[in-house]
């Protein structure tokens, strides 16, 4: 069984909070890559950012469903999905839009393990840490290049 050490790309591609949305773009596509790693200025891992970031901040604003009743409204859905949802769309720094914190895997995490985060949480990069420290990414290229080699 493959682990996330065998797997991983080592070359990690990341970026820092404050970084303009507009780079990270330009970034993804000149590097075809589908998401970095968010770090601070001493490496610590802070978020990830991704193509779907990206997109989201270019969708509809979605309306909470609210009920009125004896005067009062009741929101019936989690007002914080809103706020998250409104900052990610009008965020101008990868900080404003980058998942913080991220989901984090160690080297001995298995690609079974991994593939079922992934697709769990709807994750498509991953950073890897040992003793604290980035030490690659699993992205869906990786868990897709591993089955497609058969392991």
């Amino acid at each position: 069984m493959k682990t996330a050490k065998e797997i991983m790309t080592r070359e990690v591609i990341t970026v820092t909070a404050d970084l303009p949305v507009n780079k990270l773009a330009v970034l993804l596509t000149e590097k075809r890559i589908s998401g970095v790693v968010v770090v601070d200025e001493e490496g610590g891992v802070k978020g990830v950012a991704t193509e779907t970031d990206l997109i989201d901040q270019k969708k509809n604003l979605h309306i909470p469903t609210v009920a009125a009743i004896l005067d009062a409204v009741i929101m019936l859905e989690n007002p914080f999905k809103l706020d998250k949802e409104f900052k990610k769309m009008t965020g101008t720094t990868v900080g404003d839009i980058a998942t913080m914190p991220p989901e984090t895997v160690s080297e001995e995490t298995s690609v079974e393990e991994l593939a079922t985060i992934m697709a769990e949480k709807g994750l498509h990069t991953l950073p890897v840490v040992a003793n604290g420290k980035l030490v690659g990414v699993i992205g869906k290229t990786d868990i897709i290049r591993t089955i497609s080699a058969g392991a």
